[in-house]
């Protein structure tokens, strides 16, 4: 999507995270057997880490994607009608006190923001 010709696209985050698919990321981050340094190889370092209150490690991915509508390039239908689509998606890892993982969650969505004065 972010192939258009006049622009108009942004990403941030976990490059692995653009493509993978809720199927990819069950076959690699696999509760009880996958550990940190698995995680790393494959995602890299994490975007945010915290702790539980009983001092388990959270590990916190993400990747967002912007591309503009083709119609907010045209005049003055773009002031109108113009918008973009955003993707999201977001990887968070809860890591036992053997430093396995014990619970991931993978979300993905899709929103649509209208910027025209036609909202």
């Amino acid at each position: 999507m972010c192939g258009v010709a006049l622009g108009g696209c942004a990403s941030a985050g976990n490059q692995v995270l653009r493509t993978a698919t809720q199927a990819e990321i069950d076959q690699k981050i696999v509760k009880g057997r996958t550990s940190k340094a698995d995680v790393v190889a494959y995602l890299g370092a994490a975007e945010s880490v915290s702790f539980t209150d009983s001092g388990l490690e959270i590990w916190t991915y993400t990747f967002a994607s912007n591309s503009a509508k083709p119609i907010t390039f045209i005049p003055v239908v773009g002031m109108l009608a113009g918008g973009s689509d955003v993707d999201k998606k977001q990887l968070t890892i809860l890591f036992n006190q053997k430093e396995i993982v014990s619970k991931a969650t993978y979300s993905a969505s899709s929103s649509e923001v209208r910027t025209g004065l036609l909202k």
